[in-house]
C-alpha cells in the first residue's frame, strides 16, 4: 500500500496557484494596452518606431563611440529597448542636449525622454516621470583623519571644527551652504577634477562632497581616502538625494501606467546594469 500525504496536497496546490498568479501578473504587466486605449501607443505602433530622447548622461546612458555594437548603453537604453520590444517596434534615438531635452519632449519630438531627468517640482508641473534611479552625494575625507572617520551621521559634519570644501558654482553648492552653515566652508575653483580631492589630500579640508556614482572608481585610483556613508560603498547614500527618471508628456495616464509597470519588473536588472556602468566611470 502506498503511503498517503494528504496534508501536503493543499500546500502544494496553494504554492502552484501562487506561482501561476505571479506569472500571470508579470505577463499582464508586460502586455501593452490594447488598440484604442492609449493614443500614444497607437501612434507608436502605426509609425513602427519608438522615438527615445537621448543625451550622454553616465552611468545611465552612455554613447558608444567605438563604431561597433549598439549606439548607446546603460540602464536607460536597456529599459528603452524593452519598451520597444514589447510594443514590437524599432527603437530610434533622438539626440538632444541637456538644455533642449524637456522642450523637445513637450514639442512631441519624441515619445519618451530616456536620458534621465532629475525630478523636481517645476518639471513635475509640465511632464510626468518613470522613476528608476536617483542621484546622491558621498562625503569623503582622509582615512587617517578622526574628524572625518568619527562621524556617525551626516549632521556631524555641520560643526565649527569641520572644514568642508566644495566646487564654487557646482550643483551641490547651494545644498552645502544650506545644510552645513556651522562648518567652515571652502569654495574652490574646479581645475578639471571631479571633486576637491586635492583639498582633502593636502589637509586643507576635512571633508568634501562627491557624486556617489564616481566614488567606486575614485577610491581605487586615490589611496588613503574614506567615504561616508560607508555601507555598500556609499551607493545607497541619501545625502542630497534626487530621484531620476524618464520623462513623458502630461495627460497620458494609460501609457504612463504601462511604462511604470514595465520599469518595476525590470528594476533589479536596471540596478545591476547601473552598478556595472558605475564601475567604469572616471
Amino acid at each position: 500500500m502506498q503511503p498517503r500525504f494528504p496534508s501536503r496536497l493543499p500546500a502544494a496546490r496553494l504554492f502552484l496557484s501562487a506561482a501561476l498568479l505571479a506569472g500571470a501578473a508579470a505577463a499582464h504587466a508586460q502586455t501593452p494596452p490594447a488598440p484604442g486605449e492609449s493614443p500614444r501607443i497607437d501612434a507608436i505602433r502605426k509609425a513602427g518606431v519608438l522615438r527615445v530622447g537621448v543625451v550622454n548622461n553616465p552611468p545611465w546612458l552612455v554613447q558608444n563611440t567605438t563604431g561597433s555594437g549598439e549606439p548607446w548603453m546603460g540602464s536607460s537604453w536597456l529599459l528603452g529597448k524593452e519598451f520597444a520590444r514589447l510594443l514590437e517596434v524599432k527603437i530610434v534615438p533622438v539626440q538632444v542636449s541637456h538644455e533642449t531635452k524637456v522642450p523637445a519632449l513637450i514639442a512631441n519630438q519624441m515619445d519618451i525622454m530616456i536620458g534621465p531627468l532629475n525630478q523636481n517640482a517645476e518639471r513635475a508641473k509640465i511632464i510626468d516621470f518613470v522613476t528608476f534611479s536617483n542621484t546622491s552625494v558621498c562625503m569623503f575625507g582622509l582615512a587617517s583623519n578622526p574628524k572625518f572617520t568619527n562621524a556617525t551621521k551626516v549632521e556631524d559634519f555641520n560643526q565649527p571644527g569641520i572644514t568642508m570644501a566644495y566646487f564654487s558654482g557646482a550643483g551641490e553648492e547651494p545644498l552645502v551652504l544650506q545644510s552645513f552653515p556651522k562648518a567652515k566652508l571652502r569654495g574652490v575653483t574646479n581645475s578639471g577634477s571631479v571633486a576637491p580631492i586635492e583639498e582633502v589630500l593636502a589637509g586643507r579640508s576635512d571633508v568634501a562632497p562627491l557624486n556617489r556614482m564616481l566614488w567606486p572608481n575614485i577610491s581605487k585610483k586615490v589611496k588613503g581616502l574614506a567615504v561616508f556613508p560607508k555601507e555598500n560603498d556609499c551607493q545607497d547614500s541619501k545625502i542630497f538625494a534626487i530621484d531620476a527618471g524618464m520623462g513623458v508628456a502630461k495627460d497620458q495616464a494609460v501609457y504612463l501606467d504601462w511604462l511604470r509597470k514595465v520599469e518595476a519588473r525590470m528594476h533589479p536588472e536596471l540596478a545591476a546594469e547601473e552598478l556595472r556602468m558605475t564601475q567604469t566611470l572616471k
